[in-house]
């Protein structure tokens, strides 16, 4: 009542994922400009989910679609009805230049209306460093403001991103495409993610791609932590959960509901990186996943912090990753084919009034993920991270009224995203299919409206 008074926006109800649900509930409208090259294997990715593909008009997709063994039926804007789509998925890898851009307009332009609620927009395209030549590299890069502007005009709980995959990335495309396109992104969208050419095997089981694997979750006793060992454990894996002892009944708890492990150790601690690559090489044989959550706030404006304030945020949020990491690398704890996956926060890209110590540590966490993905690489393992925005949390339940629903509606999807938000982007980050997504940040924020 008090937010429709007030004029603010009314979000649409998001679609999340359940397990047993479709890729896709719906048809997907598949286009792309000529000389692309990546319309034949995302045709191959909706054909592995049982879509339902159509195509835009052209030759060079019928023949694309038809060569990934994909049966489709022609589409075309000029036609009677009131079809809607799933997704619209569109390769624009094949534009070379500003002129090119128009394909893409061509494209979407008839038909951005028929995406149906909680629809997806995905645009494929070349990284612009990787480009050809300067003209394509320009081209390539304005790929960037059409996705992030068309994400604030698709409503309805849908979501728009772009996907960058560099020339021979194809095979490692597909986790990224399948969570792209699922409702397991729900609370995602403007986002540009990297996809490199890596050697990567599909799980045998995408309801399941964790089967087998160890992950351990830091500060995994409530919220956004707890909710991610939830999610990596249904998608297979055995979670260690960690937090401090004075949370010990509240991680006994987590642990037991998930049938996964607790472990009490308080990570700032100077001999805690050694006895957590103890504990997880006598206890597991070692780990094969990573969550850096744990994570504390103590808000104050900059003349006003005190020294023990900055120092406690800055070392748990920030400095215990960079020990930690070195010694499951150092000691070769993390296994072959690893994930490590930060926790950092919107607040790290655009800062935030009365939280200068939390904002560098999280900006700091973004510089670990670029500073760290090359030696990672080579391991071969992955490093990204999730930046959340307003997440509903016990924490934002606290904030007073006024503050907090303005806090939920500043992004696209006007609403405050849930824990399990996170949660099922880092579990697609986890995924031993996402082997070509390696130094990306992503954020998780509904494309708030300011600052990133």
């Amino acid at each position: 009542m008090v937010t429709k008074r007030l004029g603010m926006p009314v979000p649409a109800p998001l679609r999340r994922y359940e397990p047993g649900q479709p890729v896709l509930e719906g048809p997907a409208l598949l286009g792309g400009a000529p000389q692309g090259r990546l319309v034949d294997s995302t045709a191959d990715v909706l054909r592995s989910v049982d879509a339902e593909v159509s195509v835009a008009p052209g030759k060079h997709l019928r023949e694309a679609a038809r060569h990934a063994g994909v049966q489709t039926k022609a589409w075309s804007p000029d036609e009677d009805g009131d079809q809607r789509f799933a997704a619209l998925v569109f390769d624009a890898s094949g534009i070379s230049d500003v002129g090119g851009l128009r394909e893409l307009y061509s494209f979407f332009h008839p038909v951005i209306w028929r995406l149906q609620r909680s629809g997806r927009l995905l645009v494929l395209g070349t990284p612009p460093e990787l480009s050809d030549s300067p003209a394509q590299a320009v081209a390539q890069r304005a790929l960037e403001g059409f996705v992030r502007s068309a994400a604030k005009e698709v409503g309805k709980g849908s979501t728009a991103n772009l996907l960058y995959l560099a020339p021979g990335a194809e095979p490692a495309a597909e986790a990224t495409l399948r969570f792209f396109l699922s409702a397991r992104s729900a609370y995602v969208s403007g986002q540009v993610v990297r996809i490199g050419q890596v050697e990567t095997t599909a799980p045998d089981d995408w309801a399941r791609p964790l089967a087998n694997k160890v992950a351990l979750v830091t500060g995994a006793s409530r919220g956004i932590g707890e909710s991610i060992a939830e999610t990596l454990t249904r998608d297979g894996a055995h979670a260690v959960c960690l937090d401090v002892p004075a949370q010990g009944e509240d991680l006994a708890e987590v642990a037991n509901r998930i049938e996964g492990s607790a472990l009490q150790l308080d990570i700032s601690a100077a001999d805690a990186p050694a006895r957590l690559a103890e504990h997880l090489r006598e206890r597991h044989g070692g780990v094969d996943v990573v969550v850096h959550n744990a994570g504390v706030t103590r808000d104050k404006t900059l003349g006003r912090m005190k020294d023990e304030q900055w120092d406690m945020v800055l070392d748990i949020n920030l400095a215990s990753q960079l020990r930690i990491n070195d010694a499951l690398l150092g000691e070769e704890v993390l296994r072959p084919g690893g994930r490590i996956v930060g926790v950092s926060s919107v607040s790290g890209m655009a800062g935030n009034r009365g939280q200068v110590n939390y904002a560098t540590s999280k900006a700091g966490v973004i510089g670990l993920v670029q500073a760290m993905a090359p030696l990672v690489a080579s391991r071969p393992a992955t490093i990204n991270a999730v930046a959340p925005g307003f997440i509903e949390t016990q924490m934002t339940a606290a904030m007073p009224l006024a503050t907090r629903e303005a806090g939920r509606r500043m992004n696209s999807l006007s609403q405050g995203g849930l824990p399990v938000d996170v949660a099922e982007t880092v579990a697609w980050l986890a995924s031993p299919g996402s082997a070509g997504v390696n130094g990306n940040v992503v954020r998780v924020c509904g494309q708030q409206l300011l600052g990133a």
